[in-house]
């Protein structure tokens, strides 16, 4: 399986002394707010957080962290809860399978790309109080197969659509509301605004072998088209060598947007541990658990016989284990440089279907304070 071989080449790479990709830190320069020390053997401790972890720390007064971030979600395959589908299962015999009465269902997706960029930065207003802003550019690629709308067997053909603009603006402040030798607690509270796209369009090749402009499903869209609610708390502890960490955030959706739906409520608990194994290399383990609701209300314009198009068919529960790898230079032209990577596949999978099943995420980033 395409799960087992990523990550067992991630587990590869963790292995390894010399890591291909380098560093997590987004807050290098001030010891103290990264619990910094020296070890008998010269090692600095730093508290990172993996590279898919978002709003772990605060910053000092006056400091600024720049940092950019790539991550790839890759789906294939569908499922209902926690049962498998083929494309002719959802096409033919969906309603014995689940149990969940007739369907028409005749486009089916097989594989989706979401790439996203993200651009963020931090600054420190006082001591405990930092500020963050964070700006993505995602593009959204879905094949998909179109079986005839009087014969679910025949397949009349493939085809892709593809949505790419801005995403959603988000804004936090962080509070470092306790620190001591070796623990603290940050508490985070974002809002994010709608500042992308939820009217995207794309050409689809319909049941009756027919070419069709049509606005593209919610999960193609660019954005939530809602102000969302982020509330986060993160706790760090550390000894010498070792760092454990627990974070919960949240996705709370405020209102409804200008189509009358609200996506799914978000809420994701994870744990991850963190060895150094010098002052510059260290690999993370993460687990994480998540929960998302069904979409509310739905877009008249989002129509036809793809499950893409009915709301209830998202959301669902997660449970996703990450390896993680980082490296920090501490000499020369590269100090206070910070690089990270971190592959991250589903353990378990119990989605409100027919809908598409994660197969990896891939995220990689460059950070440096000042």
């Amino acid at each position: 399986m395409k799960n087992t071989l990523i990550l067992g080449a991630a587990m590869g790479v963790t292995l390894t002394t010399m890591p291909a990709f380098a560093g997590q830190n987004d807050h290098a320069h001030h010891a103290h707010q990264n619990h910094a020390h020296h070890d008998h053997t010269g090692h600095e401790h730093k508290a990172y957080a993996p590279i898919s972890i978002m709003g772990d720390h605060a910053h000092k007064k006056g400091e600024w962290m720049v940092s950019y971030r790539f991550m790839r979600m890759h789906m294939e395959g569908n499922r209902n809860g926690k049962t498998s589908l083929s494309p002719l299962d959802i096409s033919g015999d969906f309603a014995n399978v689940t149990g969940v009465g007739p369907t028409s269902l005749r486009i089916v997706p097989l594989e989706m790309d979401m790439d996203m960029h993200m651009l963020g930065a931090m600054y420190g207003v006082t001591d405990r109080v930092t500020l963050a802003l964070m700006g993505n550019y995602l593009d959204k690629d879905m094949s998909l197969v179109t079986y005839a709308m009087m014969n679910s067997n025949q397949e009349l053909g493939r085809f892709s659509t593809r949505s790419k603009g801005l995403g959603d603006t988000k804004v936090s402040v962080l509070v470092n509301a306790y620190e001591d030798d070796q623990h603290s607690l940050v508490a985070k509270l974002g809002v994010s605004l709608p500042t992308g796209s939820i009217k995207e369009r794309d050409t689809i090749l319909n049941p009756m072998g027919v070419l069709q402009d049509v606005r593209l499903p919610y999960s193609m869209q660019l954005g939530s088209g809602t102000y969302d609610l982020e509330p986060g708390f993160t706790y760090t502890g550390h000894t010498e060598r070792i760092n454990w960490s627990a974070q919960y955030q949240a996705v709370i959706r405020l209102g409804e947007n200008s189509q009358d739906y609200t996506f799914g409520d978000k809420h994701v608990l994870s744990g991850w541990g963190r060895y150094s194994w010098n002052e510059s290399f260290a690999n993370s383990l993460r687990l994480s658990a998540e929960h998302e609701s069904k979409i509310d209300g739905r877009d008249t314009q989002i129509a036809g016989p793809v499950q893409t198009a009915n709301p209830d068919n998202y959301g669902g529960r997660r449970l996703e284990l990450g390896i993680g790898v980082d490296w920090t230079g501490t000499k020369g032209a590269l100090k206070g440089h910070h690089f990270a990577a971190e592959v991250s596949v589903p353990l378990w999978q119990n989605l409100n279907g027919p809908q598409m099943e994660r197969d990896y995420n891939v995220s990689i980033g460059y950070k440096i304070a000042f």
